[in-house]
């Protein structure tokens, strides 16, 4: 075999030829990684709100990495960032998609993925940390923690990431990091623990001092490159000291040993405190707080060394998979080289080319020209290609291991896919995907806009499982739904530039509910002769309110006693009660809330069939609920608004006039941070709205936060609305 380029930690040199980081390396011969050099890799992923500076700092640790030789800004009319690859995102300087790359790092491979901060595009985020191993939370040390923060932090949880809080922006006016230290115990709930304190902070801001080491670090050069530990000056010596006994009490609540040294008077190594904060940042028990700004180029190299020193590798995680040879027990996976192959697909772009499947490696060897079973579909696929990313460009790799993060190209897979070696029936837990809360209506110019929009639906659908698309029975009109207005606005654009498809948008419409309010009974027999075999099924039963706080939308409750509907037939009425909640009776909207009782019915031994029962269930349970006195449910969004404070009162009165409800105002130096709750039917367009209120000066997130019921003159006017529109269709 002749020479080849590698790049990164799926193949380890064997020649002897020194490693050079974010640099190709020439080999003749590899050995394939065994368990000490997984121990070496680190998968991470940056996330934050929105303009907190992850891609500004991913940027900074491609360049620092040596991956790329120059660093752009998301806003630099020389190309942008480099993980914001996409045209639209370089346009609009946000991040739409998550981006994946790989580093090394003094030794170690870190895989990074930069995630978007816009509510929006939430799956992003919410597949991304499924399969990584811990996470930096980016937070702005004027905006604290804001409403992405939280969802974030609860995508984290959800999935058990460590992580290192990074609060950036400490140059700025306003910049507090104390205050947000606060903020991430009080309204995040975490053990937060400053291993670091800034020299000074706005203009002042110097480097920042160590508090494991007791060393100053400053950053010199011309983009910061090189990093200088020295004595902390005499001004900050006590503040330090302060803050590193805070440090190692809170430690010692993780180490005895620590705790003993501390309680002797005795001096504490640097290498035990290190230690006793990776255990326990990888247990999650507490999380390192680290500072700097990512724009200025202060503080990221700490933050990469701290990445490498206390986020868990692969092999520091517990990953179970279920085994469906076993009654779908919990399996444990090993990370394992040798072992047979357990991967997960969790993100899939269609390109000009085929499939690009995103794709995390568990345990075993994933091997070019291989095959391998998919669980979902039980079918054996070939791999053809397998790739390592960086953002948008792509490199050849023979094999990929435990802890690996690759691309697959042309294979037939979906979103959450379990890749299984031989002899193996696992698959992992699937994604998270909240439910879509706008629609709009769009409709294409000609017969040939329509081929060209159904193959960018279809394509959509199939990257993104918050993209909805279906077909409106009542008008015929083509409805997509997704997660707020830049979402959809993101895709109709995708749909004109990348297939050209001309299309007129519709006004948005909210994802309003349907729910009971009362409970109801049901006693429905469905009854049909035919001359042959008849049909016949009886139900009885109740339809119960959940409560608003219900974890879930539905349940049903079987309690048929005695055989009085064969329990083969029991899934079948189940299968109808949740067919009639797709489309309620009052306006055609999904109905939520609901818990079915089915207590009793009578079958025939002849008529009964599982097609009677699944019938006899949709319409008991539309019985039901027309007499359940049933309401309508509104998204109701939680709203974050900075802005100049001599603009907060026009805001707030204009919050006010949109049934917004007002939770707090705070200020901060000259601005006010303003939060609501404001029904996302009165939000619409609100962008320029607040720009005219604030001559442009203020910006606002906003993101689902539950459903409520809708006021009763407002229902009845969505009601008449429907009505009318149910009508004009039936004239044309």
């Amino acid at each position: 075999m002749g020479n080849v380029f590698l790049y990164g930690a799926g193949l380890v040199p064997d020649d002897g030829i020194e490693r050079q980081a974010g640099r190709f390396y020439r080999i003749n011969k590899w050995k394939c990684r065994n368990m000490e050099s997984i121990r070496n890799i680190r998968n991470i992923g940056i996330s934050a709100h929105i303009d907190s500076g992850k891609t500004t700092l991913s940027e900074r640790i491609l360049y620092y990495a040596g991956r790329i030789h120059r660093m752009q800004e998301v806003h630099s009319d020389k190309g942008g960032a480099t993980m914001d690859f996409m045209e639209l995102e370089r346009e609009r300087g946000i991040t739409i998609t998550s981006a994946a790359t790989q580093v090394d790092w003094k030794g170690q491979c870190i895989n990074l993925i930069d995630t978007p901060g816009h509510v929006d595009f939430t799956v992003e985020v919410e597949r991304s940390l499924r399969v990584l191993d811990g996470a930096i939370m980016v937070l702005c040390a004027v905006g604290g923690v804001q409403s992405q923060s939280v969802t974030v932090d609860q995508q984290m949880k959800r999935y058990r990431v460590p992580r290192i809080a990074f609060i950036n922006k400490i140059d700025r006016v306003g910049a507090d990091p104390e205050r947000v230290c606060h903020e991430l115990a009080e309204k995040l709930g975490l053990n937060v623990i400053p291993i670091q304190i800034p020299m000074g902070i706005g203009e002042d801001l110097e480097g920042v001092i160590d508090l494991v080491t007791m060393e100053a670090i400053t950053f010199e050069g011309a983009d910061g490159e090189k990093t200088v530990r020295g004595p902390i000056p005499a001004k900050y010596a006590d503040r330090a000291s302060k803050a590193r006994e805070t440090m190692l009490d809170v430690l010692s609540m993780f180490n005895d040993t620590l705790l003993e040294r501390l309680l002797d008077e005795k001096p504490v190594e640097s290498t035990m405190i290190r230690e006793t904060i990776r255990e326990a940042t990888i247990n999650r028990n507490i999380v390192p707080v680290m500072m700097g700004t990512a724009f200025k180029n202060k503080g990221v190299q700490p933050l990469m060394d701290a990445v490498c020193d206390y986020l868990p590798s692969p092999m520091d995680r517990s990953y179970f998979a279920r085994n469906h040879d076993n009654e779908g027990s919990e399996t444990p996976l090993a990370g394992d080289p040798d072992a047979p192959l357990v991967a997960m697909v969790f993100k899939i772009t269609d390109e000009s080319f085929g499939q690009l499947s995103y794709i995390r490696v568990y345990q075993g060897r994933l091997v070019k020209g291989k095959q391998y079973r998919n669980a979902r579909t039980n079918r054996m696929q070939r791999i053809g290609r397998i790739v390592r990313m960086h953002a948008n460009d792509r490199e050849d790799i023979t094999d990929a291991g435990p802890g690996d993060i690759v691309a697959l190209l042309a294979v037939d897979c979906a979103s959450g896919d379990t890749i299984c070696g031989e002899g193996l029936n696992y698959s992992l837990e699937s994604i998270f995907v909240a439910d879509p809360v706008i629609s709009l209506s769009i409709t294409p110019a000609s017969s040939a806009d329509q081929e060209r929009m159904a193959k960018a639906l279809s394509r959509f659908m199939k990257e993104d499982p918050t993209f909805r698309v279906h077909s409106d029975s009542e008008t015929g009109q083509t409805i997509i739904a997704g997660m707020g207005e830049l979402h959809l606005d993101v895709y109709v654009e995708r749909m004109r530039r990348e297939f050209r498809a001309d299309v007129t948008v519709g006004v948005p419409n909210v994802s309003y509910r349907e729910a009971p309010t009362v409970e109801a009974h049901f006693n429905y027999r469905h009854k049909k002769q035919t001359g042959g075999s008849g049909q016949f099924a009886h139900v009885v039963g109740r339809l119960i309110p959940l409560a608003a706080d219900a974890e879930t939308t539905y349940e049903f409750d079987d309690r048929i006693t005695c055989g009085r509907i064969p329990s083969e037939y029991i899934p079948a009425v189940n299968k109808g009660f949740q067919e009639a909640m797709k489309r309620g009776p009052l306006a055609g909207y999904e109905v939520v809330g609901c818990k079915v009782s089915l207590e009793d019915g009578s079958y025939h031994e002849v008529d009964s069939s599982e097609m009677a029962f699944r019938i006899a269930g949709r319409d008991a349970f539309l019985e039901a609920f027309r007499k359940s006195q049933p309401c309508l449910l509104e998204p109701i969004m939680k709203v974050d608004i900075e802005t100049p404070g001599e603009f907060q009162g026009a805001i707030v009165g204009d919050l006010n006039s949109r049934r917004g409800i007002i939770i707090g105002t705070e200020m901060r130096d000259t601005y006010a941070v303003i939060r609501a709750e404001v029904p996302l039917a009165s939000m619409f367009g609100y962008a320029t709205v607040i720009r005219g209120l604030s001559k442009g000066m203020a910006a606002f997130s906003m993101e689902m936060l539950r459903y409520t019921r809708v006021p009763v003159k407002i229902a009845d006017q969505i009601l008449l609305q429907r009505r009318d529109k149910n009508q004009q269709f039936v004239q044309r």
